[in-house]
């Protein structure tokens, strides 16, 4: 006789006890709030002191998901969501209303080149295969917006590879752009909790020239690098001369605000495939220890 084997679970499972609570006869008690269950009652959810609660909850949802789907690290590329893709750069310049408006629609089309540059950034990291535990690497993370962020996104797609979106919610309506795997595209309200999930699974950045958004992402990354509160990875910048132009790297070391080496966090590239071979030569004088190549843990 076999040995008995007994039941994983006493309890009902909460998605039983939820479709239950939904049927129950009608009174004066059980139309109160104070009645639904507690995680089918947002209103309560969205009380001010919950707020801790819904911080776990936006840091839960997409870590689990991202297990199940088996990714293990992810290609993050930043960027702008206004530089124009290259086909509709001249319709840009058209639109114009004034000089002003034409010089900065110019300047918008000399920067399109960089979403060819993303688009093909996206493939060579979008053909990255699974590793032999079925753990897929370096797979293509974005803002899910448009623009550069569509870019990367759209390379990965077309070579056949899932990618992902990290969207939030914002006051002018937006949708994630339609190279985000539906079962990846992920949205936040706290931009705290999406610019940790950037980062949890980052292997390798890729950084665009943008405005205040791609600003703040990028310069959080060089100083967790530089604090050492993430281990060094390949940091790829792209745009020397919109860079330079809008960030004076040199003059922050003459003044004595940041040490020479920091500005070895980032690595200058112009194309795509010399990026992939910095990333590859990268993991190649920096393997990861056995215990780390799959999975999360830290």
């Amino acid at each position: 006789m076999n040995d008995p084997i007994p039941p994983k679970r006493i309890f009902p499972e909460a998605h039983v006890d939820a479709k239950a609570a939904r049927h129950v006869p009608s009174s004066p008690q059980t139309e109160s709030a104070a009645y639904k269950l507690a995680f089918q009652d947002t209103d309560f959810l969205l009380r001010e002191d919950l707020r801790p609660v819904r911080f776990q909850l936006e840091l839960l949802k997409p870590e689990l998901l991202l297990d199940e789907a088996r990714i293990a690290s992810t290609f993050v590329v930043y960027g702008s969501a206004r530089i124009p893709e290259p086909s509709m750069a001249e319709a840009l310049v058209a639109g114009a209303s004034d000089d002003r408006q034409r010089a900065i629609a110019e300047r918008l089309k000399a920067k399109s080149v960089y979403y060819d540059v993303a688009l093909e950034l996206g493939r060579l990291a979008g053909a990255c295969g699974c590793d032999e535990d079925g753990w897929r690497h370096f797979v293509v993370c974005s803002g899910g917006g448009p623009s550069i962020m569509e870019a990367a996104n759209r390379g990965a797609c077309e070579v056949g590879a899932e990618t992902i979106g990290l969207n939030i919610v914002l006051p002018h309506e937006q949708l994630p752009n339609r190279y985000v795997t539906p079962d990846l595209s992920f949205q936040f309200h706290y931009f705290a909790l999406r610019k940790m999930h950037f980062l949890l699974r980052a292997r390798a950045v890729a950084v665009f020239p943008g405005g205040f958004g791609t600003f703040d992402e990028f310069f959080e990354l060089l100083t967790l690098i530089q604090t050492g509160k993430v281990r060094p990875l390949p940091v790829i910048l792209f745009g020397r001369e919109f860079w330079n132009r809008v960030v004076d790297f040199e003059a922050l070391v003459e003044e004595g605000v940041i040490a020479p080496h920091d500005l070895d966090i980032f690595h200058w590239c112009e194309s795509a495939e010399e990026a992939w071979e910095f990333v590859q030569r990268f993991y190649e004088d920096h393997p990861a220890p056995p215990r780390e190549r799959n999975g999360t843990a830290e």
